[in-house]
């Protein structure tokens, strides 16, 4: 009984998880280029965000690819 649990268990979750595996169709990227979409729709938002998380942080940057420490990047 408990296996049987363990394989449905196993099947559902394999199903969700693939089910998020699918390719955008050409006709369907008009929707994800609007501007509604974007990670930053509004850009005084972000600017605005941006500054208090480096006024919070005593940082600035840091919003882009991490490097290494050594200073030969």
């Amino acid at each position: 009984m408990m296996l049987n649990i363990k394989v449905i268990l196993f099947v559902a979750f394999s199903m969700l998880i693939l089910n998020a595996c699918s390719q955008v169709r050409p006709w369907e990227r008009g929707y994800l280029s609007k501007k509604e979409m974007s990670w930053d729709s509004d850009i005084l938002e972000s600017a605005l965000n941006d500054h208090i998380f480096f006024s919070k942080e005593a940082s600035s940057g840091g919003n882009n690819a991490a490097g290494g420490g050594c200073g030969c990047n």
